[in-house]
C-alpha cells in the first residue's frame, strides 16, 4: 500500500482520526513521526510527507511525490536541489494561520497604542500611574504589506474596529479582500508611508521582500507611526528601526520575527525604546483552531492529489510562496 509520513508533534486523537479516514479513502497507509524526525532508512518509503521534516532529509525521500508543509513560510524548502527530483510538489499551510496571527497583530498594536509597556513597568514597580494619552485603531490609517490570508484576516478585523483606511501593498495589482480600501504595488509604497499610522508587515522571505523596510522608508513614516512585523525578520532593517525608535522618530514597534533567531542576548534590540518583542509566537500550532485548520487543509488537498486536480495550496518555488 502507498504510504504517507506525518512528521509533526501537535496531533490530538481527532486529528489522527481525520487523517487516517482521508488516507484510507485515498488508498494510503499513515505512519506518524511525532518527534519530528523521519529516519533516513525509512525516508524512501513515502509518496507523501506532511509536517515539518528536516530539510536535509528530503533528498532521501526517493519515492516522494508531494511534500505538504504544515507551516506557511517555506523559504527554506524552495531550493530544487533539496528534492530527489524536480517533479515533487510543494504545498504550504498558508490559510491556517490567519486567525492566530491576526489576533496577535491586534494584541500588540493595541498594546503599543494604549501604552501597555510603561503601564506594566510601573505596575512591576508597584506605582499607580495617572492616565496616559492613548490612541486607537479606530480612525487609524493602516498600511498592510502582504494581502494574503494573514493580511486579509487582519484587515477585516481592523475594519470592524473602525480603521479609517486600510491600504494593501502587494507584489502585483490584482483583486484583494474587500476589507482593503485600496491596493497598490510595492513600487508605490513610499507614497503612502507619510500618512501611515500603523504599518503591518506579513511578507514571505523572498529576494524581493528582503530589506523592504529600509532606512529610507523608515524615515518617511510620521512620528505617530507604529510598525508591526509578523512575516520575516529579513524584511526589516533592524538597526535603522532601532535608531528611529531610540530617537523618538516613530512611536513604537512590535517585532515577532528577527535576524537571527533566536535573538541573541547581546542584541541591542532588547534595550530599544518602545519596542515590543515576542519570540516568534504569532503563528505556530499554539491555537486549537490553527491545528484543526491545518489538518483540514491537508486532507482536502489529499483528495485533490489523488483525483489529479490542482493542489489548492501549491507553492511556486521560483516565487517562494
Amino acid at each position: 500500500m502507498k504510504k504517507i509520513a506525518v512528521v509533526e508533534s501537535f496531533f490530538e486523537p481527532h486529528h489522527k482520526q481525520q487523517i487516517e479516514a482521508a488516507a484510507a479513502k485515498c488508498g494510503y497507509a499513515v505512519d506518524y513521526y511525532l518527534d519530528g524526525v523521519l529516519p533516513r532508512e525509512r525516508a524512501g518509503e513515502y509518496e507523501i510527507v506532511y509536517g515539518m521534516p528536516d530539510r536535509s532529509a528530503l533528498k532521501d525521500m526517493t519515492q516522494l511525490k508531494w511534500f505538504c508543509a504544515s507551516f506557511a513560510g517555506v523559504d527554506r524548502y524552495v531550493d530544487e536541489a533539496l528534492y530527489p527530483n524536480s517533479a515533487v510538489l510543494l504545498t504550504n499551510s498558508a490559510g491556517a494561520y490567519g486567525v492566530t496571527i491576526a489576533e496577535h497583530i491586534i494584541m500588540v498594536t493595541l498594546m503599543l497604542l494604549r501604552q501597555m509597556q510603561p503601564i506594566q513597568e510601573a505596575v512591576r514597580r508597584r506605582e499607580w500611574l495617572p492616565p496616559l494619552p492613548m490612541r486607537s485603531i479606530c480612525g487609524a490609517n493602516i498600511t498592510m504589506l502582504g494581502t494574503g490570508d494573514i493580511g486579509a484576516t487582519f484587515a477585516r478585523r481592523a475594519k470592524a474596529m473602525g480603521a479609517r483606511s486600510i491600504c494593501g501593498v502587494r507584489r502585483t495589482l490584482k483583486d484583494a479582500d474587500p476589507a482593503f480600501d485600496h491596493v497598490m504595488t510595492m513600487a508605490e509604497l513610499e507614497t503612502v508611508l507619510p500618512d501611515t499610522d500603523i504599518l503591518v508587515m506579513a511578507l514571505p522571505a523572498t529576494s524581493e521582500t528582503a530589506g523592504v523596510l529600509n532606512r529610507e522608508r523608515i524615515a518617511l513614516l510620521p512620528a505617530q507611526a507604529v510598525v508591526v512585523n509578523v512575516g520575516r525578520g529579513s524584511a526589516v532593517d533592524q538597526e535603522a528601526l532601532a535608531e528611529a525608535l531610540n530617537a523618538g522618530r516613530i512611536a513604537g514597534a512590535a517585532l515577532d520575527v528577527f535576524v537571527p533567531e533566536p535573538l541573541p542576548k547581546e542584541s541591542p534590540l532588547w534595550e530599544t525604546k518602545n519596542l515590543l518583542i515576542t519570540p516568534h509566537v504569532a503563528g505556530n500550532m499554539s491555537l486549537g483552531y490553527t491545528r484543526d485548520k491545518d489538518v483540514e487543509m491537508f486532507c482536502e488537498d489529499l483528495d485533490n492529489f489523488v483525483a489529479g486536480r490542482p493542489l489548492t495550496h501549491l507553492v511556486n518555488r521560483k516565487l517562494g510562496y
